[in-house]
């Protein structure tokens, strides 16, 4: 297991107003470049926090990982943060010993949405699209937050090769269905993308192994083994996103019927 050594950096949006941070994870000692992951939270304001345990599990695989801060309650919904991220990675994912050809965009809840978004609308990004994208407990029936349309109506109209996909999403999931993830992975395959889904023994928050704490109002580290086992599932998942796998079956084991 690698130890794993994180730090914080700014990162300036499209119209260079503002900036936000933006922290980064990676295996210490780390000699070559690393696959570099690039990872959204959800609308909660500056959940990086949230998204560290998961970040750290991540890295453990021999990944770097960008966590960025994106607010929800900025004027576009948060788009110009989450696009000026993904600039900043392609940019500088060199300089944090990452390689910036193999970029997997991740996001959970409505990051879900947002990361799916950027295979599905690559006129809508500068420069080379992910390597995969991975949805984590997200709906897909709304616009995401990255492009402002709707990822099973971008996919029904796109003419984009297909880029691997990644869907998570907990069982007991009672803020997002899982139906969403279902509906998505059925879509996907329908249109011959490499898609695989899995369902997880847990929650909207343990599918990244922590818990919503309502006096503190989001989400906290918990000691659930379901939530820590979905955890380094879900770790695993997005280190592994890139890697072939076959067009999954309705139960994410099989090819399509």
């Amino acid at each position: 297991m690698h130890t794993i050594e994180a730090h914080t950096v700014p990162y300036v949006l499209a119209d260079r107003s503002a900036s936000q941070c933006l922290d980064v994870y990676r295996p210490a000692g780390q000699r070559t470049p690393t696959p570099c992951v690039l990872l959204w939270h959800g609308v909660g304001p500056d959940e990086r926090d949230v998204m560290a345990a998961l970040a750290r599990q991540i890295a453990s695989h021999g990944r770097t990982v960008f966590v960025p801060d994106w607010r929800s309650d900025a004027p576009d919904g948060g788009r110009s943060h989450l696009m000026a991220s993904l600039r900043y990675v392609r940019e500088n994912a060199g300089a944090h010993g990452a390689d910036a050809g193999d970029i997997v965009v991740a996001g959970w809840s409505a990051g879900a949405g947002a990361a799916i978004a950027m295979a599905l609308r690559p006129d809508l990004t500068d420069g080379p699209r992910p390597a995969a994208v991975v949805g984590i407990a997200g709906g897909y029936s709304r616009p995401a937050r990255s492009t402002a349309s709707i990822p099973l109506h971008d996919l029904a109209a796109t003419s984009a090769s297909p880029v691997p996909v990644r869907l998570v999403h907990g069982s007991a999931d009672s803020v997002v269905s899982s139906h969403h993830s279902h509906e998505l992975h059925t879509a996907l395959r329908a249109r011959q993308w490499p898609v695989q889904f899995e369902e997880l023994d847990t929650d909207h928050d343990g599918v990244i192994a922590m818990t919503y704490d309502p006096a503190l109002g989001r989400c906290r580290a918990t000691t659930d083994p379901r939530a820590l086992t979905a955890g380094a599932d879900v770790a695993r998942i997005i280190a592994t996103a890139a890697e072939p796998h076959p067009l999954s079956g309705s139960d994410g084991s099989g090819p399509p019927g």
